[in-house]
């Protein structure tokens, strides 16, 4: 299992302590310091069923000038901007051994990916 954090999030510091808590094995990675490549982000992307821009944090978007129009001509623009400015990326994701993925904002989504790390 796999999780990008940020530090200073709280949302991801209730992630890890829920990680902990199951027992279960992860790697952590500050992904403010070790940016995904724009492939990495097409493969969470892909693994959690949707666009760049559902996963770009709104006020960091717009601080970042990641206002591109929602549309399938501009996402390699979202895919680079995420890429460029990983900030603007939501947090915490976890990505369990069997490739399920989720964005670990609220506790059910946390246990899923306990869930599927454990299956």
């Amino acid at each position: 299992m796999e999780i990008w954090i940020n530090p200073a999030c709280s949302k991801c510091r209730v992630a890890l302590a829920d990680l902990d808590a199951a027992g279960v094995s992860y790697t952590v990675r500050r992904y403010l310091d070790d940016p995904p490549t724009r492939a990495e982000l097409e493969d969470v992307l892909a693994a959690l069923g949707l666009e760049p821009w559902d996963i770009a944090r709104p006020k960091e978007s717009v601080e970042e000038g990641l206002t591109f129009p929602r549309d399938p001509e501009h996402r390699d623009a979202w895919l680079d901007g995420l890429a460029t400015h990983p900030r603007t990326i939501q947090r915490p994701i976890i990505t369990a051994a069997d490739g399920t993925t989720v964005i670990g904002r609220d506790p059910e989504s946390v246990a899923t990916a306990i869930e599927h790390e454990r299956s």
